[in-house]
């Protein structure tokens, strides 16, 4: 089971390196259309920095502060344009973004 894991993780390794020009570009876009949806609201963008798929929309819209609707309007422009997973019950963003994201305004961290 060991040297299994083993090659499964160095074939995964080199799987990264062949993806990772394509996967870059993938990212790029779609951190830019993640900005383009939050503008400059403070509480879009800490839900947003929430949504790891580990919470609630309910736990989402309390730990954040945004209201209902807004989350609600919020979470639908995401599925959208497939910024989120699809469990909308428990967002979860399809791609990492560091938690300064929001702060810095570039869209290439």
């Amino acid at each position: 089971m060991d040297e299994q894991t083993e090659l499964l993780r160095e074939i995964r390794d080199l799987l990264r390196i062949l993806a990772g020009p394509g996967l870059a570009e993938r990212d790029r876009k779609l951190r830019a259309s993640l900005i383009d949806v939050v503008g400059r609201s403070k509480p879009r963008a800490e839900a947003v920095l929430l949504m790891d798929g580990s919470r609630s929309q309910a736990e989402v819209r309390k730990e954040s502060g945004i209201d209902q609707g807004n989350l609600s309007r919020l979470v639908s422009t995401l599925r959208a344009k497939e910024l989120i997973k699809d469990d909308e019950k428990h967002p979860k963003l399809v791609i990492e973004i560091p938690s300064n994201f929001f702060q810095s305004g570039e869209e290439t961290q």
